[in-house]
């Protein structure tokens, strides 16, 4: 995973076609953004149609998410160079969504989506990358990997399962039971094709791999079809399997036509039927939503955070969390799917050398184009052809080098948080991975601050700050974040003094942060040496943590409690106690469980 931090002398790039205006863009720009358009557009078209069908729904609808997300987000994203479209990553997400409640529910989830992601950017959440470990990352994008290429055995065997489930322990049964019914002529067609889209890019020429793949895999079906068997053993085709209705037209494959406005509450659920929209359905499609748009964040970020690394520039998170709400809010109106930025195809992008975010609008025409002009020769595809290019998808998705580097360098700890987010994300569901992955990764960095703080009893003799103090003076030392997670360790030694100690100094300086825990550990440590008759003198302490005390009520008093800037200061105020006591510490009075205190602050603290 790429870096997202950046020096600051790093310049800023900035977003959407006004600012590249304002740069200055030129016909040479133009030229090297249509170029690239035109590649990652044709790369676009089969991937589309790949990814929609591996949803559940008709080909067009990842063709119109091509289309208009990918048109939208480039104009109102914060990412210069990102590609927006379906990606392989929702699939685990989405499928069972299609199962559910149909692609009517599908939409209206990636309608509340978009929602939730412009929600995000508006509230400055664009660093939610930063917070998500690389080893929770890859363990479930290799997970989703796993369940996209097992879905696609059934149309690259040929076989005759019937439909799928949302569960992939009771797919994979399905699929094993009926490997009796395998096609030995689907089966070639997808080795074919698999086989060129494989060693393709190995002869240089700069057309894509998988548009060449396709292309192989619909002559082989083309003449099959026509010649060599019976309709009884026909490869099975984009056309064979979809069927469309537009404006009373029918037909199969692919309809000709551009997207149009549909409303997502009027196109079929799980039944078939017109979908029924109510509050009971929007409360259902709540978590759904949410999974949609924290899996569309973490895409599209890692997305751009890799084409900084490829480009040397910077990206604006909030800005681009905006523009992929806009994408998923409006998309769906005009029957396209979720859509997020593709990393596959930004790269390719950023490679083809794209200028600006005209690059991304060209590709969105290119698809167009495809659908208007060529929607019969789409049709054309076979099922196990577009099987081959998801199991490419997959492999390229899987990181298998990575993940297999990691499990053997990585430490324990996030070994077992990789291999619990892969497992999850395989037998359960993507949110239940992440939600677990984030969980544990935090109880480890826990686990790993609380290892860091510790509370020594310092030898005055040895420490020239505080040589000559008497022994009724003990100094302990805490170093490191007090939190709750580590400050009943940290205080515990300071409950044990010797009774003949008549004054304790703590040096914190070394204590970067306290928690609500921590503060209110040491009120209680306060209360409890205050009763022991024993003062107390807080040294280095931050002022910024002084200020948290004092707001909970802990406040100094001379002779009982005090904060210094050092060792050395706190030495001469022991000292000056020392003197001025015949008897325990003054009297305190306690408020509403807080020490309230009046007198000396020392060092202007």
């Amino acid at each position: 995973m790429a870096n997202n931090r950046f020096p600051s002398t790093l310049p800023r790039i900035a977003t959407g076609l006004s600012s590249v205006f304002r740069e200055g863009y030129s016909l040479s720009d133009l030229r090297k953004d249509a170029m690239a358009g035109l590649t990652i557009g044709t790369v676009a078209v089969p991937l589309s149609m790949a990814l929609a069908i591996a949803t559940g729904v008709a080909p067009q609808h990842g063709l119109y998410t091509a289309i208009i997300a990918g048109a939208i987000i480039a104009l109102t994203g914060g990412a210069r160079f990102n590609v927006s479209g379906p990606t392989a990553a929702f699939v685990v997400i989405l499928f069972p969504i299609v199962q559910q409640y149909g692609l009517g529910g599908l939409l209206i989830a990636s309608m509340m989506a978009g929602v939730i992601l412009m929600a995000l950017g508006f509230a400055r959440m664009g660093r939610l990358i930063e917070f998500v470990p690389y080893s929770v990352v890859l363990g479930f994008t290799a997970g989703i990997a796993v369940v996209i290429a097992v879905l696609q055995v059934p149309d690259f065997l040929g076989l005759e399962t019937g439909q799928l489930g949302e569960h992939f322990i009771d797919n994979l049964g399905q699929i094993v039971a009926s490997l009796p019914t395998l096609s030995p002529i689907e089966l070639g067609i997808g080795v074919l094709s698999l086989t060129v889209m494989l060693f393709w890019p190995r002869l240089k020429i700069p057309v894509p791999a998988p548009l060449i793949g396709l292309v192989f895999g619909a002559l082989s079906a083309y003449v099959v079809n026509h010649w060599l068997v019976g309709a009884d053993l026909a490869v099975e085709t984009i056309a064979s399997r979809f069927t469309w209705e537009a404006d009373g037209v029918t037909g199969t494959g692919i309809p000709p036509i551009a997207p149009s406005f549909m409303a997502p509450w009027l196109l079929p659920g799980p039944d078939g039927e017109p979908l029924q929209l109510s509050f009971q359905l929007i409360r259902e499609l709540l978590g759904p939503a949410f999974a949609i748009a924290m899996l569309g964040a973490i895409e599209s970020l890692l997305c751009a955070v890799i084409a900084d690394g490829l480009t040397k520039t910077r990206h604006d998170p909030n800005a681009e969390l905006i523009g992929q709400g806009l994408g998923n809010l409006i998309t769906p109106l005009f029957g396209g799917i979720t859509a997020t930025a593709a990393i596959a195809r930004t790269a390719t992008n950023i490679r083809s050398g794209a200028h600006s975010p005209v690059a991304a609008v060209i590709h969105s025409s290119v698809v167009l184009l495809a659908v208007v002009a060529l929607a019969g020769l789409l049709g054309m595809v076979p099922m196990a052809s577009l099987a081959a290019l998801l199991f490419i998808i997959a492999w390229n998705m899987s990181e298998a080098r990575h993940f297999v580097h990691a499990l053997r360098s990585a430490p324990a700890g996030d070994v077992a948080i990789l291999v619990t987010c892969f497992g999850l994300t395989v037998i359960f569901d993507m949110v239940l991975a992440v939600g677990v992955g984030i969980g544990l990764a935090a109880a480890l960095f826990i686990r790993r601050m609380a290892q860091l703080t510790q509370t020594d009893r310092v030898d005055a003799a040895q420490h020239p700050a505080v040589s000559g103090l008497p022994k009724e003076v003990a100094i302990y030392a805490i170093s490191g974040p007090l939190f709750f997670g580590v400050v009943e360790k940290a205080l515990t030694s300071l409950h044990l003094i010797d009774p003949k100690i008549r004054t304790l100094v703590i040096d914190m300086s070394d204590v970067p942060t306290m928690d609500g825990t921590a503060i209110n550990a040491l009120q209680s440590l306060i209360h409890e040496l205050q009763r022991d008759g024993i003062a107390l003198i807080v040294s280095g302490l931050p002022p910024r943590l002084i200020v948290k005390l004092r707001r909970a009520g802990i406040r100094t008093v001379a002779g009982v409690l005090t904060h210094c800037k050092d060792l050395q200061s706190a030495k001469a105020v022991a000292l000056r106690w020392q003197q001025d006591r015949g008897v325990s510490p003054r009297a305190h009075e306690r408020v509403a469980g807080s020490v309230v205190c009046t007198g000396e602050e020392v060092n202007g603290h």
